[in-house]
Formats: structure tokens, sequence, C-alpha cells
């Protein structure tokens, strides 16, 4: 293993401000596109409910290239294929900005989630091995911060780039981020390596032909017309997976081990991600649309209603280590993830005379919850590795935690179809809105169940040290 030369001190003051630089950059690209939908399709004269492909496309992308991402920072070094993501990936935003129509799009929002499924394993990975775990919290939490502003202020810098200015400039935003996180990189980025590395080929591409499988099948569950050519994809997926299962028990070096589904934490931390994130996943496509296609307001508008939850998502970051220290990781996650639900679910009471302005306090309050949520699953899911489970582990979490991500949009669109397509809407599209927060909110509730799978010391080892 090797390292950069800059002073251990200088590295750790600066290394979670080059993750987090990562991290708001990905995040706001995807949220402030979630906002600007109804105005590109508009350009693009493509339907706004049929833009997802320019979003899972790119989540896809993620899915199936972040598995590489351990090897390939153990065999080149932290450093070099961090800056070579953010250079690709400011890359595929300059293409979006140029796109002429969908499919351009779609491929360069392919280009920017070759580089999106490096950046920020990578940089996670350069996280996870410069500190103790008993300092981890505290960074970790740093860093998770943009990915808890990115989905808020997005929708705003994106109303405001799209009413005045154009749809075009949401890409280009990237680029000045881009060059900051480069240049902080090439001077703080340790470049930690492996002298002993061996690529599974095959495993790495049986498990990406599943989780393309399977995120297609989600996103063409969305068209009901013909149920049967989605059912064998969806079959196809799971049976690529039980192959990859087949394949690590006679692999010597595979992709992802199966020891570290051993680790309940780390299993836990893995279904939990999985099941919560599709309900919270949802939420930040769906609203700005709703505000926009059943309210009739603009895109600037719905990016404000969203805003607060960037104010209260950092006094959830202030309030995490306290809570988690207090109440411990088992009764965190579960009672957290059941206010999380509700919350979901009273963004359907409001009717379509009610006040925008109502949604207001749930948005504000559900930043709070959603900032204590990602940082308790991000850390205990790996509170228990070793080191040398270090690299595969953080792999597997962040294709787990992308691939939830695209489900969740995949099932929101899909379930606000679905009640698009029945009477119980009476004609008024923000009753089908309304039927899918409803729905998404229940199924976040019993989500946090699984939660219950953890002891009440868990993450003892992950309690931050005093100042």
């Amino acid at each position: 293993m090797t390292e950069a030369s800059t002073p251990q001190t200088s590295i750790k003051k600066i290394l979670p401000l080059i993750l987090a630089t990562a991290i708001f950059m990905q995040m706001l690209d995807s949220t402030i596109l979630n906002t600007s939908l109804p105005s590109i399709a508009k350009d693009l004269h493509e339907s706004p409910l049929n833009m997802q492909n320019a979003i899972i496309s790119y989540v896809l992308t993620l899915a199936v290239f972040m598995p590489a991402s351990g090897f390939l920072a153990d065999r080149f070094g932290t450093k070099k294929v961090f800056i070579f993501s953010l250079v690709l990936f400011s890359l595929g935003s300059l293409f979006c900005s140029l796109s002429q129509n969908l499919t351009h799009l779609v491929i360069s929002r392919v280009i920017q989630g070759v580089g999106g499924s490096l950046m920020t394993p990578v940089g996670k990975l350069a996280l996870i091995k410069t500190f103790d775990k008993s300092e981890l919290l505290k960074a970790m939490n740093f860093a998770i911060i943009p990915a808890l502003i990115g989905p808020v202020l997005g929708p705003l810098v994106g109303g405001y780039m799209v009413d005045y200015l154009s749809w075009h400039w949401i890409f280009l935003i990237n680029i000045p981020i881009g060059v900051l996180g480069i240049l902080l990189g090439i001077k703080f980025m340790p470049n930690y390596k492996s002298d002993d590395v061996d690529f599974d080929l095959k495993g790495f591409l049986i498990f990406a032909a599943a989780s393309l499988l399977l995120s297609v099948s989600l996103e063409l569950f969305g068209d009901m017309q013909n149920i049967t050519p989605v059912l064998l994809v969806f079959i196809m997926g799971f049976l690529f997976l039980y192959y990859y299962y087949k394949h690590a028990k006679r692999e010597g070096n595979p992709i992802f081990p199966l020891n570290l589904f051993q680790v309940r934490t780390f299993r836990v931390g893995i279904v939990g991600n999985l099941a919560t994130r599709l309900g919270i996943s949802s939420v930040p496509l769906l609203l700005p649309l709703m505000i926009q296609i059943a309210y009739k307001q603009s895109a600037v508008t719905s990016g404000w209603i969203i805003a607060p939850m960037a104010l209260t998502a950092i006094f959830g970051k202030s309030s995490v280590i306290k809570i988690l220290d207090k109440y411990g990781y088992r009764q965190t996650l579960m009672i957290n993830t059941f206010i999380i639900g509700t919350l979901i679910c009273l963004l359907a009471i409001p009717d379509i005379h009610t006040s925008l302005y109502w949604f207001i306090p749930i948005i504000a309050v559900l930043g709070f919850f959603n900032s204590i949520q990602f940082t308790s699953m991000n850390t205990i899911s790996i509170a228990d590795l070793r080191n040398f489970q270090t690299s595969s582990g953080n792999s597997l979490i962040s294709v787990n935690q992308q691939l939830a991500i695209g489900f969740g949009i995949a099932f929101g669109l899909i379930v606000l179809k679905l009640f698009e397509n029945t009477d119980l809407i009476n004609g008024e599209i923000h009753n089908a809105f309304r039927f899918t927060f409803l729905t998404v909110g229940i199924l976040t509730i019993l989500s946090g169940f699984v939660f219950r799978r953890l002891h009440i010391s868990d993450g003892k080892n992950m309690k931050s040290k005093e100042d």
C-alpha cells in the first residue's frame, strides 16, 4: 500500500471535502435533471413521463460499472482513478448540454455514469482507509452533507436555470465543480494501491448482467401492455444473480466474496439500504413533477418548496452522532424509517385546492430525518468489515445504493402510471400522485422492520472519540 507524500494531517482535513465535492456534483446533477425534465422534454419533443430513460440510463451505468471500482483503485491507485473519473464525468456533462435529442442525452448520461461509477466509491474507499473506525463516523458525516443538500439545491438552481436561462446550463454547472475536485484531488488525494490484484472478469460480467436485467425489467414494468417479456427479463436477472452465487462459491477471489454476507451488520445494511431507499429516492422526482404538472407551477416554485430540506439536513448532520451514541443504530434506524415513511404518506393529504405551502413543513422535517438515515445506514454497513474486505465491501455498498436509487425512481414512476390509468383518480392527475405517495410511504414504514436484525450493541466500534 502506498500513500501520497502530503502530510497525513492535511489529508485528513481535506479528504472529506474532496469526497463531498464529488458527491455534491453527482447529487446536484441528478436532482437538477429531475426538476428540469418537463422543460427538456418540451425542447426534445418528448412526454415528461417518458423522460425516465435520461435518469435511469445514468443509474444503470453506475450499477453496471461500480463493481469494478474496487479493483481499479487497487490496481491503479485511488488518486489516479478518482481524478480520471472526475474528468470523465465533466466531459459527459458537456456532451449532455450539447444533446439534440433524447438518444444523444441518454448516451451522454452513460458517459457521465461511467465517471460517476468510480468517483464516489473510490473517494469513499480512500476515506475508509485513511481514518480509524472511531474517527470515520465524523468524517463520513461531513462528506455525506452534499448528498442531502444536493437534492434540495438541485431543484432550486435547476428551476432558475430553466426559467431564466436554458436547460443546457444544468449540465454546464458541473464543469467548474469538477475542476475544483480535480485540483484538490491532485494535491491531497492519497494514492492507496494493492500489490496483490486479481480481477474476477467473469464474476464482474455476470453481476453486471444481473444488475442490468433487473433494472431494465423495473423500467419496463411501466408499460403494462405486454407483461410477459418484462417478467422474462426480471426472472433472467435473478437467474444471473444465482449464477453469480454459484460462481463466487467456486472462484478463489470473486469480485464480491460471499464472506461479506457473513458479517451481519453488512448484511442488514445492504438490505436496509435497498428497502428504505425505494421510498426515499422516489420523492425528489415525484414532488417536483407533481408541482409542475398537477399544480401548473414553475420549476422555480417547485425548487423553493423543496429548499427548506437543505437547512434541516444540516441540523440532522449535527445531531446524528449524539443520537446514535444515545440510542444506538438499531433503535435509531427503525424509528427513523417509520418517521420518514409517515412523512411521505402526509404528502398525499393536500388536494389540488390546498395551498402549496402545506408541503413546506413536511419537506423540512423530512430533510432532518433523511440526514440521520443516510449517515446511519452508510456507517453501520462498514462497521464490522475487516481490512481485506474493505475494497469489495465498499464497492458492493455503492452498487447496492445506486441500484436502490434506480429502483426507487422506477418504482415511483410505475406506481404513478398505474394509478394514472385507473378510475380511482377521477380524471385528476393530482390524485394519481397522492395515491403514489401513500403507497410509497406505507412501503417505507414496513421497510423499517429490516433493522430489527441489528443488535443493541451493533456499531459500538464506530462511536466517535471525544474532541
